[in-house]
């Protein structure tokens, strides 16, 4: 056991240096308050990707699998395959998370990574670069934000901050749920830790998040005890022929089951 958390440590130190340098170099593309000067393009018509994208992507791909060869790779910007489904050990990677708010100068966007083994994240790197903050994990081993753990507490506000689809969250009011809102944090990625970071209790996402939305996050919730489940309060699995997910739920206990009370009845 001691070798492999040796090798798990050595990897996370690696990915985190990766992960950052990725990350400035989307902050290069980067003007906060102005429109991106990236060249933008759009897959299938409607998701916009830009220049900024795809170097990130190209970045991340070169370093992490020069880091471990033998894993597999699924990533929002790169055509995915069934390669990676007879891997144990997949990265799982969006280059930027919350792409329109990087082009519209919006600085909540953030560049994920995760290690996914047998279909769990044991490793995370989620930077925010644009607003100074970077979170990391180690499955068993606690989560970090810019270096400092993330507490391990219990419990929420009495008037619960919330921030997700609008329609689900008047579901939850609707059911007499207590809460403020906050407006509709872009990344999906950024909206979930919020909740480890204690800044929000509440992160939801509708239907249709993919693998690299949340697998990072995921993880760095995990090890600040904070459950990611789906609305009924179903396990996540990773690296699976579809990547897509159902309704998610972010939130300590016992407001998670609370909740899922509602949104999975």
């Amino acid at each position: 056991m001691a070798r492999v958390d040796v090798t798990l440590n050595t990897l996370q130190s690696d990915i985190i240096a990766i992960s950052e340098a990725a990350a400035k170099l989307a902050l290069s593309h980067f003007r906060l308050g102005e429109k991106t000067h990236a060249e933008v393009s759009y897959k299938h018509g409607v998701s916009p990707v830009t220049a900024a994208d795809h170097a990130v992507d190209a970045y991340l791909k070169l370093h992490l699998l020069k880091l471990l060869p033998e894993a597999g790779w699924l990533s929002e910007e790169t055509e995915d395959g069934p390669q990676r489904l007879a891997k144990s050990r997949v990265f799982i990677v969006d280059p930027i998370d919350g792409t329109r708010a990087f082009m519209s100068g919006d600085p909540r966007w953030a560049v994920s990574v995760a290690l996914v083994e047998n279909g769990q994240p044991i490793l995370a790197s989620l930077v925010a670069p644009a607003l100074q903050e970077s979170f990391t994990a180690q499955v068993g081993q606690g989560a970090t934000l810019n270096g400092k753990a993330l507490p391990r507490l219990a419990g929420f506000t009495n008037l619960a901050v919330a921030a997700g689809p609008v329609t689900i969250l008047d579901k939850l009011r609707d059911s007499g749920l207590q809460m403020r809102r906050v407006p509709k944090i872009p990344s999906l990625a950024y909206r979930l830790v919020s909740v480890a970071a204690n800044t929000l209790d509440i992160g939801l996402a509708g239907p249709n998040a993919h693998d690299w939305d949340i697998a990072a996050a995921d993880l760095i919730l995990r090890e600040s005890h904070v459950p990611l489940t789906g609305f009924a309060n179903q396990p996540i699995v990773y690296n699976r022929v579809d990547s897509r997910h159902g309704g998610l739920v972010a939130a300590r206990d016992p407001l998670h089951k609370t909740i899922c009370a509602v949104l999975g009845a």
